[in-house]
């Protein structure tokens, strides 16, 4: 219980801090949380962190056209699932969760965008204009999502052979938590 408590709440700190400090345009640690929060935490947990997070963050940033925002956290909450998909720490698997994540946040966010009709007409043209508007948020959020992810992993790998140093290499993970 101890450990997810301190897993949580370092994964919590590290969003509001990478959303709150000045960033490129969408990247910031906020998908690696996502994911390795699956990977680590309970589902109830790992869901609860970006939230959480992203709550926090949201009162200091202000918060925005509701159906975008449902979609947002909702968006979140899937992507957390897809770091519980990964079974093994390996570069390939981790990469590909990355990448599916940005992809998915993308698609979601950028049709939740159109689909409110207050930025873009509801026609196809418009839904084509807004994933078009979104691509440089796209890239950034990408190459972000590729770096911190690889980096958090990494750090999960390193921290957590230390911490659990007697037990059997190899077996690190949510059942150590």
């Amino acid at each position: 219980m101890k450990n997810k408590i301190i897993i949580s709440v370092v994964l919590v700190g590290l969003v509001v801090a990478g959303r709150l400090m000045p960033h490129v345009w969408n990247a910031t640690p906020l998908i690696a949380v996502c994911l390795l929060a699956g990977y680590v935490l309970p589902r109830k947990w790992a869901i609860g962190v970006p939230l959480v997070a992203m709550f926090i963050s949201d009162l200091s940033l202000g918060f925005y056209h509701m159906p975008v925002m449902l979609t947002v956290y909702g968006s979140l909450a899937i992507m957390t699932l897809f770091g519980s998909w990964i079974k093994e720490i390996k570069p390939h698997r981790v990469l590909a969760a990355s990448l599916a994540s940005s992809t998915f946040f993308f698609i979601t966010t950028n049709f939740a965008v159109w689909a409110s009709g207050a930025w873009y007409p509801k026609t196809a043209a418009g839904l084509m204009l807004a994933y078009e508007m979104g691509i440089p948020f796209f890239r950034n959020m990408a190459l972000g999502d590729v770096i911190f992810t690889g980096a958090m992993f990494g750090a999960w790998l390193l921290v957590s052979d230390f911490i659990y140093k007697p037990i059997k290499k190899g077996h690190l993970g949510r059942e150590y938590v």
